[in-house]
């Protein structure tokens, strides 16, 4: 498991359109979007004592969470992730899953997991054994990234972060998402060993300061 750097910044509107400007002319937009932009969805996994929330809002070091993730409203590509946070640093490991074990994981039914040959998979079921881990809620943002090869560098906007309340079918598309407040755009930059200069000051705003932000928090104040 590789750790990476991870700077995370809460800025406005007109922040948004600058940066998108500023990347666009010396960063390569990612190959996935579509129009320079994608929808994702996650669904988090919790304890029913809530503690993988929270350990976010008392910053405990490590830490872990679990959740499911597609893109643009397609089951054609979902994933079982699992984020690392360790001193500042943060990993991303994953997997990918079909619909049927998606869907299974989502109505609690997991006796298929237990002799599952991806480690990910097996850990999941661990933990929703011991810890009693469980869907949680959705969250859903549109997502702007880009990328640059030096440093393997990659910057996203987040915006119009929205919340499933208590809604946790992942792949239905009845289930109605709100905005979670007055979310504001996230921008994001993880790196490995270094940062070029020319991303560094790209993504500079004044005034700015690196946040803790979390939208799964921010989505939990509904549900």
């Amino acid at each position: 498991m590789k750790f990476r750097h991870e700077w995370k910044h809460e800025i406005n509107q007109a922040d948004l359109y600058i940066l998108r400007q500023r990347l666009g002319l010396v960063a390569e937009p990612d190959i996935h979007a579509t129009d320079g932009r994608y929808e994702v969805r996650s669904l988090y996994f919790d304890t029913p004592e809530d503690k993988v929330l929270r350990e976010k809002l008392d910053g405990v070091n490590p830490r872990e969470k679990f959740r499911l993730r597609c893109y643009n409203g397609s089951a054609s590509r979902i994933c079982l992730e699992k984020k690392s946070k360790y001193n500042g640093l943060c990993a991303k490991q994953s997997t990918e899953l079909n619909k049927e074990e998606t869907q299974a994981i989502v109505q609690g039914k997991y006796g298929w997991m237990y002799q599952d040959d991806r480690g990910l998979v097996g850990e999941l079921y661990r933990k929703i054994t011991l810890q009693g881990l469980q869907p949680k809620t959705i969250v859903d943002y549109t997502r702007e990234a880009f990328v640059y090869a030096p440093g393997n560098v990659r910057v996203t906007l987040d915006y119009n972060i929205r919340t499933g309340l208590f809604c946790t079918s992942f792949l239905d598309p009845s289930c109605i998402t709100i905005p979670a407040g007055n979310a504001p755009v996230i921008l994001e930059v993880k790196w490995d060993e270094y940062l070029p200069d020319i991303i560094r000051d790209a993504v500079q705003l004044q005034g700015r300061r690196t946040s803790s932000y979390s939208k799964y928090a921010a989505c939990r104040i509904y549900g």
